[in-house]
C-alpha cells in the first residue's frame, strides 16, 4: 500500500521558487476577488495566502498543493458576515473569523481523530452538485459586480432574476473592463500557441483591466455622458488596500460565538472546508507525475493551525486550493517550499506594492470568479454525472438545487440521504449500510479480499483498513464481490484512485461479471442480477 515520505524529500529550491512565484501572480488577484465576493476586506484573502503559504508549508502540508483562500467557501462565510452582522458589516465581518477561529480548533481536532477518511466517504456526485451548486451562487452574485451594478435581491434565484435589470442599467465603462476580462479569460485557452499554455490568464486580465482603469481615471471621483445617460465612476471601483500590512489585521468578536447561527457556521466553516481540502489533496496528489502520496491527516492537522491563524488576525478561511494547486505541479514543483515561496512573494508584493494593487478595478476580480463559478457549474459536469447513471444524475442534481434553494449543509445532508434510500431501494441489506463482512484469503503473494452483503460509500472505510494493512509480501490483492448483491460509483472510483496509488501491489476486481451495470461507464453502479 502506500508509503508515506516527507514532504520535501527530492525537492528542487530552484524549480519550487520559480513555480511560487508563477502560483503568486496567480493568487494575487484571486485573492483579492474571493475576499471581495465574502464580505471581508479584499486584504483578508492575502492574509491568509500568506499564513499559508509561509506558516502551513513547514507544519506537514500536502507536498503540491498551495494554501489559501477558495472560491468554494464564498457562499459560507458571506452567509456568516450577512447574518451575523444583522445589517453591519464590520460586525458581521469580526463576528465571522470569530467563528473562522473556532471552526480551525474544530479541524485541528478532527485531524487528530485521523478525520482524513473523510474523504473516502464523500460520494462524488454528491461532491459534484454541491461544487455546481456554489458555481451558480457566485456567477449570481458576481455578474452584477462586473456590470458596475449593486444588485437589491440577496439570495441565488432573486438574483439571477435581476440580472437583466442590472445589464439595462449597466455602467458602459465598467462593463467594458468587465467583458473584456471575460474574453481574455474565456479566449487565451483557445489559442493553439504553446504561450498561451504559459501565461495565466488572471494576469492578462489584471494587467488589461489596470490599463483600461488608468485610461477611464476610475482612480478619481467624476461623471461621464454616454447618448442620453450620465453615469458616475470613481475609487469604490478599484481594491482598496491599506497602505501598512499591520492595519489590515482585526480581532475576532467572540461575543454570539456560543449563537445557534454561530455554531452553524463553525459546522459549516469546518466540514466543508475540510472535505474540499481533502478532495483537493486526492486531486493533486493523483496528478503528481512521481506518484507520491500526502498524509491527509497531517495536512488537515497544518491547514487547521493555519485557519486558527489566519481567522484570529482577520482572514479568510484556507483549504488546499485545487487550482493553484494545479499550476504550481504545471509550473514544475517539487516540494512545499513553492508553497511557502508563493507566501512570501505574496507578502513582498502587498508590503511593496500597495499603491500598484490599488489600480486593479473589481469588475476584473469580478469577471474572475464569474469564470471560476462557470467551470465549477459547467454543463460538462451535468454530462459527466449523466455518463455514470441516472443514479449519479439524480444525486447530482437533487444536491444542486437544495443547495441553490437552501444552503451547503442541507444541500450535501439531503444528497446523502438520497444515496443511502436509492442503495436500500436496490436491495442493500440495512444490517451492512455501515459494516459488510469481507472474508479475507492469503495464497503466497496473492490476497482475495471477499466483500459480502453490499459494497457502498457508507461502509467503504472497512474496506479500506483492509487494504491499507497489507504488508510487503503481497504482490496481488483480489477483491471478490461475487456475494455482493450491490457495488455502488463511489466505492468503484475509490477502489480505481487505489490502485493508481499502489507502488508495490497490483489490484483486481473480481465478481462483476454476474452484475448488471447501471450505464456503459466503467465504474457504473452495479447490482447483482437475480437467479433465473
Amino acid at each position: 500500500m502506500p508509503r508515506y515520505e516527507s514532504p520535501f524529500s527530492g525537492a528542487d529550491p530552484r524549480k519550487d521558487v520559480l513555480s511560487g512565484f508563477v502560483v503568486s501572480l496567480i493568487a494575487l488577484p484571486l485573492c483579492l476577488g474571493i475576499s471581495m465576493a465574502s464580505g471581508f476586506p479584499p486584504i483578508a484573502g492575502i492574509l491568509s495566502a500568506i499564513i499559508g503559504g509561509i506558516l502551513v508549508s513547514f507544519l506537514g502540508s500536502a507536498r503540491l498543493t498551495i494554501k489559501g483562500p477558495a472560491a468554494g467557501l464564498i457562499v459560507i462565510v458571506l452567509g456568516a458576515v450577512t447574518e451575523l452582522g444583522n445589517g453591519d458589516a464590520e460586525l458581521g465581518y469580526r463576528r465571522a473569523i470569530a467563528v473562522g477561529v473556532v471552526a480551525g480548533v474544530v479541524q485541528i481536532v478532527l485531524a487528530l481523530a485521523r478525520a482524513g477518511v473523510l474523504r473516502d466517504l464523500m460520494p462524488p456526485s454528491v461532491v459534484h452538485g454541491m461544487l455546481a451548486a456554489i458555481g451558480v451562487i457566485i456567477i449570481s452574485k458576481q455578474s452584477h459586480t462586473a456590470l458596475g451594478v449593486a444588485p437589491q435581491a440577496t439570495d441565488p434565484l432573486g438574483l439571477i432574476a435581476e440580472l437583466p435589470h442590472s445589464v439595462a442599467n449597466a455602467n458602459p465603462e465598467i462593463v467594458t473592463i468587465g467583458v473584456l476580462s471575460l474574453l481574455v479569460l474565456f479566449g487565451l485557452p483557445l489559442l493553439r500557441v504553446r504561450w498561451a499554455k504559459r501565461v495565466p490568464g488572471a494576469l492578462v486580465v489584471v494587467l488589461i483591466a489596470a490599463a483600461l482603469g488608468l485610461y477611464f481615471d476610475l482612480d478619481h471621483e467624476h461623471t461621464y455622458s454616454l447618448g442620453s445617460h450620465q453615469y458616475s465612476v470613481g475609487p469604490q471601483y478599484l481594491v482598496s488596500l491599506p497602505g501598512n500590512l499591520l492595519r489590515a489585521i482585526q480581532t475576532p468578536d467572540f461575543s454570539v460565538i456560543g449563537s445557534g447561527t454561530s455554531l452553524k457556521y463553525v459546522a459549516m466553516f469546518s466540514l466543508v472546508g475540510t472535505i474540499e481540502s481533502l478532495l483537493s489533496v486526492s486531486a493533486v496528489d493523483s496528478l503528481d507525475p512521481v506518484q507520491r502520496t500526502s498524509n491527509a491527516n497531517r495536512d488537515l492537522l497544518a491547514t487547521g493551525i493555519g485557519n486558527t491563524l489566519a481567522a484570529a488576525v482577520g482572514g479568510l478561511p484556507m483549504i488546499s486550493e485545487i487550482v493553484r494547486s494545479k499550476a504550481n505541479l504545471d509550473s514544475g514543483a517539487t516540494s512545499p517550499l513553492s508553497n511557502f515561496f508563493h507566501g512570501l512573494f505574496l507578502l513582498i508584493m502587498v508590503v511593496a506594492l500597495p499603491t500598484v494593487l490599488h489600480q486593479i478595478p473589481l469588475t476584473a476580480l469580478a469577471a474572475m470568479l464569474v469564470f471560476t463559478g462557470f467551470r465549477l457549474a459547467s454543463p460538462t459536469e451535468f454530462r459527466n454525472a449523466w455518463s455514470v447513471g441516472p443514479i449519479q444524475l439524480l444525486l447530482f442534481v437533487t444536491t444542486f438545487i437544495v443547495t441553490l434553494a437552501t444552503d451547503l449543509l442541507l444541500g450535501v445532508g439531503v444528497g446523502i440521504l438520497l444515496k443511502v434510500v436509492l442503495h436500500v431501494a436496490s436491495g442493500a441489506p440495512v444490517r451492512y449500510l455501515l459494516r459488510a463482512p469481507i472474508d479475507e484469503t492469503r495464497d503466497g503473494d496473492r490476497l482475495t479480499l471477499a466483500v459480502h452483503g453490499a459494497a457502498v460509500f457508507t461502509n467503504y472505510l472497512g474496506l479500506k483498513r483492509r487494504l491499507d494493512r497489507v504488508d510487503d509480501g503481497v504482490r496481488t490483492i483480489v477483491i471478490d464481490f461475487s456475494d455482493a448483491c450491490l457495488v455502488d460509483h463511489t466505492v468503484l472510483e475509490k477502489l480505481h484512485l487505489a490502485s493508481q496509488e499502489m507502488k508495490l501491489q497490483t489490484l483486481e476486481l473480481q465478481g462483476l461479471e454476474g452484475h448488471t451495470p447501471r450505464s456503459n461507464h466503467a465504474l457504473a453502479v452495479r447490482r447483482k442480477r437475480r437467479a433465473g
